[in-house]
């Protein structure tokens, strides 16, 4: 057949594989052709074990760090698995398991309590931490996964306390749940972050894949272990300690892999002492493997946002003194004795109103904590703000909120500009503002 005789019609592709070039023939007939010559059988192995274990449109339609992070999440799994076998050894074998002497009665009981212990931990903790979850999803994983390894050690531990034995095994449920709900309410922000095409559901069907074909891995594994373990309580002991080290590094190379564009206090923290120190904007992929995945880490002031108007304003003339020059839709209210800043947010507050006014808290927390003489924006005004600061005693400090109001609205603008060049998400945040809203509108009416 002749070039002249074959006419090209279209081109097909399966997601990101290669394309199919289609002719159509003098007949009528469709002729496809692929673009390069390939290993079907090879590809075809390829394309079943993709479909049951990735997403679909693999990878186009999952975020840059999805296989790095599926990947140390796998080998985490795998060594909690293991790690996991040996701690229900353990705890059969201090309920009586292979003892005449125990009895059923006691066994169940001692179940029953250690269940108990746990769902009460889980209702407390989704009570106390669930709305903080979203906002810190990789440090809240990593602090799972710590607290997870020592419910095991204290599991493996127990027989050997056998007066204590319900009580350590109660405490285990108890820390084992926390793990639940954590593990649970971080993977699930960590999916929604991955899915980059409403396809959530899919992703984390074939994470659910994925982890039981690990799962089932690690009990193959276990199947030979346990008959090497079962009398050496040392090699029991030395199994945990390794796995355990395998499994702390997998989950913190897996949590560091991570690449969010949205914002949250610790990122927006780097990202803004790198503005101000040299007037750029990092990029989410240069700011994510800075942020601190430890909670607590760090020296900061205690930052309501959305704070409730009674817990920070007792009389009218404070009210007044916030509201005085003020244009934007929050108030700010800083204590510096105490360590706090709280924020009122204005009923019409959108996401870059939440952002401005974390920004705004986040310069104060410098002026406080960090040596603001290196910053090329600014620097100036915030090294006059910072001296004031250190020789005003708290309480006199409405001149300086005020100053660093205007401060802002200098800086703020290019701040934006520069976030929304480097790739950062603004229309939406895990900043993690109250749900408490004021209207000051009327107030201001009543001044003019």
């Amino acid at each position: 057949m002749t070039d002249s005789e074959e006419q090209p019609l279209c081109t097909e592709s399966y997601g990101s594989h290669s394309a199919q070039r289609y002719w159509s023939l003098p007949s009528g007939r469709l002729s496809c052709i692929p673009d390069r010559k390939e290993d079907w059988r090879g590809r075809s192995v390829c394309d079943i074990f993709m479909s049951v274990f990735l997403p679909q449109g693999y990878p186009d339609s999952v975020s840059p760090d999805y296989l790095t992070y599926q990947i140390w999440d796998t080998v985490q799994a795998f060594a909690s698995s293991i790690t996991g076998t040996l701690a229900t050894q353990a705890v059969l074998k201090g309920v009586g398991v292979g003892d005449e002497t125990s009895t059923v009665t006691a066994a169940t009981v001692t179940w029953m309590l250690k269940d108990g212990t746990g769902m009460l931990g889980r209702i407390l903790f989704a009570w106390s931490k669930g709305s903080k979850l979203d906002c810190d999803a990789k440090q809240w994983r990593l602090f799972a996964d710590i607290l997870n390894d020592m419910a095991i050690l204290m599991e493996i531990m127990a027989p050997a306390f056998p007066a204590c034995f319900t009580l350590i095994v109660c405490t285990s449920g108890f820390f084992k749940c926390i793990v639940g709900v954590a593990g649970g309410a971080t993977r699930a922000a960590l999916t929604m972050h991955q899915a980059r095409r409403d396809n959530m559901a899919d992703v984390s069907a074939k994470d659910g894949s994925q982890e039981t074909l690990v799962n089932l891995a690690g009990l193959l594994f276990s199947l030979l272990l346990i008959p090497l373990v079962a009398e050496n309580l040392c090699l029991t002991y030395i199994l945990y300690g390794l796995f355990t080290v395998l499994h702390l590094y997998a989950n913190y190379r897996a949590v560091r892999a991570v690449c969010m564009e949205t914002l949250n206090r610790a990122r927006l923290r780097l990202v803004l002492h790198h503005f101000l120190q040299s007037g750029t904007v990092l990029d989410p992929a240069v700011a994510n493997p800075r942020e601190p995945l430890l909670l607590g880490s760090q020296k900061q002031l205690r930052l309501t946002l959305g704070a409730p108007l009674h817990t920070v304003v007792s009389n009218v003339a404070e009210f007044q003194k916030a509201l005085d020059g003020n244009s934007s839709n929050y108030l700010i209210f800083f204590s510096q004795a105490a360590g706090t800043v709280s924020v009122l947010l204005h009923q019409q507050a959108d996401s870059m109103d939440v952002i401005k006014a974390c920004t705004h808290a986040l310069i104060l927390e410098s002026l406080l904590y960090q040596p603001v003489s290196a910053s090329l924006v600014e620097r100036e005004s915030l090294l006059d703000l910072q001296n004031r600061l250190q020789e005003e005693p708290d309480g006199e400090n409405w001149a300086m909120v005020s100053e660093s109001h205007r401060l802002l609205d200098r800086v703020f603008p290019k701040f934006l500009t520069g976030l929304t060049e480097a790739g950062w998400v603004t229309d939406r945040n895990l900043l993690g503002p109250e749900e408490w809203r004021v209207d000051w509108s009327i107030a201001k009416k009543k001044a003019l």
